[in-house]
């Protein structure tokens, strides 16, 4: 950071625990766009994940500079600072400078007076209040500002997750960073950690027929049109699998080691979802509006038929995706993934819905017609 100076506030010091110092202290409007900066969602050339925040709601924004603007605004919402580890704190002398739950001192900020210049704080909690701020017109109107040290992103990412449970985060956001982190705030939110992970492999593997088709909360706005997946159908089909005893992906799992044969995981969606692709190719890559197949009621019913399906097939045969293929053969007939009608449901192809009534239904027909079927090739 060059041109470095430094903020000067009185704080609090909050003595919660010792590795991550917590500190109490306010900040002018002004200042907050000075030493802050907002981590985005998104993915660098490579395909790792960067960042953290959802995008910019500008009509909350709007209101929130609205009230901001006003003659006698009340701000007490704070802001929640990932702060760097050069930030400098000097306790007050005296002995009234601590009560056993704080210690009131000076905290030193480096920042950079550069416009264009890295911002030495990142901010966990208060996105939209903080691009309200720097657009008010009440530039000295002083915010509350809670900040820690934050020495890596996954710690970020971490205390991002724990704050924002009140107003619970778009589940995509969470999903995605759920692999970045290593403490999940809660055991809800682990169950989808394994399957979200699972979701950025078949993105990103070539050998995948999801392959760069599968939309994340980090995918970039301007090749959104080229995704026809959405990442919350497909973690959550893979999530059935792992979770239930019946699901094909379920042995994968060692729960005396706690370990997972992930590897074994890749290889067996690899080839039923290759199947899925070879079988119904014409259903393949499509918007929802084109094929129920890519549609999430599409999705999580071949989900549900790839328990049945893979027990038949060993992950590790060279073969798997063909013979995986002349499984699902059996009932393509009896699909009607992009025209006609589902008699069976009394439904049109487009009438299903990613509904739980829907998924239902759709998963028992596959399900039973597949298990007809193969009874009577028997």
């Amino acid at each position: 950071m060059t041109n470095v100076e430094w903020l000067e506030r009185r704080a609090l010091k909050v003595l919660q625990n010792d590795d991550v110092p917590l500190y109490l202290f306010t900040l002018a409007a002004e200042e907050v766009d000075l030493v802050a900066d907002v981590a985005r969602i998104s993915r660098d050339e490579a395909g790792r994940l960067i960042g953290y925040q959802r995008p910019e709601k500008q009509k909350h924004v709007r209101q929130i500079q609205e009230y901001l603007d006003s003659e006698d605004p009340l701000f007490p919402n704070g802001l929640i600072l990932a702060l760097p580890p050069e930030v400098r704190w000097r306790s007050s002398r005296g002995p009234s400078t601590s009560d056993g739950l704080a210690v009131a001192g000076t905290l030193h900020i480096p920042f950079t007076s550069d416009v264009d210049g890295p911002r030495p704080a990142w901010i966990v909690d208060g996105q939209q209040r903080s691009l309200a701020l720097s657009r008010t017109k009440n530039r000295r109107l002083p915010v509350p500002v809670a900040g820690f040290v934050a020495p890596t992103l996954e710690l970020q990412r971490e205390q991002f997750l724990r704050v924002n449970t009140v107003q619970p985060l778009p589940i995509g956001l969470v999903t995605e960073l759920l692999p970045e982190i290593t403490r999940v705030p809660s055991a809800r939110m682990a169950t989808r950690k394994l399957p979200s992970a699972l979701v950025d492999m078949l993105n990103q593997d070539s050998a995948s027929p999801f392959c760069g088709i599968i939309r994340r909360a980090s995918t970039d706005p301007d090749t959104k049109k080229s995704t026809y997946v959405t990442d919350t159908s497909l973690i959550e089909a893979i999530r059935e699998s792992i979770e239930s005893p019946s699901g094909t992906l379920f042995p994968y799992r060692n729960i005396a080691t706690g370990t997972t044969d992930t590897e074994g995981i890749r290889r067996a969606l690899i080839a039923y979802w290759g199947a899925v692709h070879d079988v119904f190719e014409d259903a393949w890559a499509k918007p929802a509006t084109e094929s129920r197949l890519m549609h999430g009621v599409g999705i999580r019913s071949m989900g549900r038929l790839m328990d049945r399906v893979m027990t038949h097939i060993r992950d590790d045969d060279p073969n798997a995706r063909t013979a995986a293929s002349a499984e699902l053969s059996l009932i393509a007939k009896h699909c009607a993934w992009t025209e006609g009608s589902w008699d069976a449901l009394g439904l049109s192809w487009n009438d299903l819905q990613n509904t739980p009534r829907h998924i239902s239904a759709l998963s028992n027909y596959l399900v039973r017609t597949y298990l007809a079927e193969r009874t009577q090739r028997k």
